[in-house]
């Protein structure tokens, strides 16, 4: 068949790439992870995704739990990670802190040990805190590699990081998928200029790891990435070292600026986006620990006055014709805040916002191919043969 053989070929292109390192391992920051680890989540998304397309199950385990946690509000992840579980055969099984033993003292190791009993995978979001939510997720991987080597858990169920306090390896590899779709493959991507920029909103306390996980990874490309945002809105230190490293290893280049206008002088590609600033996400962190409300309250009224002094940066129809031909791609995490629409003023006009649906819907689409690539790849220690089977066997998805 013509479909099997053009995913018979991204399966050769799959055995090409080193992922041993993968096989049992957690997915928690995308620099963590070597070129070939990067590609081949790529590589086995678009076959997974081809698969679907030709209606050929990918059902690569009959029983098994992907345990959900999520300790912030989400739609497009949480249905991806769902979907990503259900197109591998996993069923999926949410955590409710709310309704677990945590409120009496349960402890985050004895937690990630009572639900791992059938888990092949635990995604987990946890991105509000500075310092808190890459080290629960770790504290979780610790606690079921621990549960594993003394005999408790069968199997150790690997982690992926659907949002932390540091990246959001799902999101900016879905991305990273659209942007490689866009312009017809990566080969078309080296120089393209990237505004990773602030834009206003009338909410504060938003995390940082989208940008941080974009300029970790699209400088990666041999792009042309530029972080911008007003005085006092910093992403940490570490994630720029990050982009600065790439830059200088992949042969693009990071740079920084303080002004919107220059972001998206002749950009390729455009991704206004509000973040708290590091510093505020620190300090609000120590107060929450504290549980002093009245500070946090004040906290949130300071930094909304001083958002409010920078409504003029919003991606605005004014802007995007300065752009590369007028014409850069739009990108947003969603849900965006959308200027006359969800808010007063906001991030983007309403009139650009609309303009570019259909690739922002195609670009969350990527999403729960990532996550289920992501999974194949920690719990199969050679996921080319095993794609390769599912293709020669040939299963109907649906019987038609």
């Amino acid at each position: 068949m013509k479909e099997q053989s053009g995913i018979g070929q991204m399966i050769s292109d799959l055995k090409a790439l080193d992922t041993k390192n993968m096989y049992l391992k957690d997915f928690f920051w995308t620099w963590d992870k070597t070129d070939d680890e990067i590609h081949a989540v790529f590589k086995v998304a678009d076959i997974l995704r081809a698969m679907r397309e030709h209606n050929i199950s990918s059902k690569v385990f009959d029983s098994g739990l992907g345990i959900s946690v999520f300790r912030d509000n989400s739609t497009r992840t949480r249905f991806s990670f769902a979907s990503a579980c259900n197109l591998l055969g996993l069923a999926v099984q949410d955590l409710d802190e709310k309704k677990s033993q945590i409120a009496h003292g349960e402890t985050v190791r004895e937690t990630a040990n009572m639900v791992s009993f059938m888990a092949d995978v635990i995604g987990i979001r946890d991105d509000m805190y500075i310092g808190k939510g890459h080290a629960y997720q770790k504290t979780v991987a610790d606690a079921v590699e621990e549960g594993y080597r003394d005999g408790v858990l069968e199997q150790r169920p690997t982690i992926v990081n659907l949002q932390c306090d540091v990246d959001h390896p799902t999101q900016c590899m879905a991305d990273m998928m659209s942007v490689i779709n866009y312009f017809g493959g990566e080969k078309n991507l080296k120089g393209k200029k990237v505004a990773m920029t602030w834009a206003y909103s009338p909410s504060y306390g938003k995390p940082l790891s989208v940008p941080q996980g974009v300029i970790g990874l699209f400088t990666r490309f041999g792009m042309d990435v530029v972080l911008a945002h007003p005085e006092g809105y910093d992403v940490m230190p570490e994630c720029e070292q990050v982009a600065l490293d790439n830059a200088k290893k992949y042969g693009g280049s990071f740079t920084k600026v303080n002004t919107m206008e220059e972001a998206f002088k002749d950009a390729d590609i455009v991704y206004p986006k509000s973040w708290a600033s590091f510093a505020v996400m620190q300090e609000r962190t120590k107060i929450v620990e504290t549980g002093d409300q009245k500070a946090l309250a004040d906290l949130e009224q300071r930094c909304l006055a001083n958002n409010a002094k920078f409504k003029n940066w919003t991606c605005s129809e004014e802007l995007m014709k300065t752009t590369k031909n007028g014409k850069a791609l739009y990108l947003h995490c969603l849900p965006a805040d959308i200027t006359g629409v969800s808010c007063k003023e906001g991030e983007v006009d309403a009139s650009v916002f609309n303009r570019y649906l259909t690739p922002l819907y195609k670009q969350a689409s990527y999403k729960p191919y990532v996550i289920a690539a992501m999974i194949m790849l920690q719990r199969f220690k050679d996921p080319a043969k095993t794609l390769e089977a599912l293709v020669k066997r040939n299963q109907q998805r649906v019987v038609l």
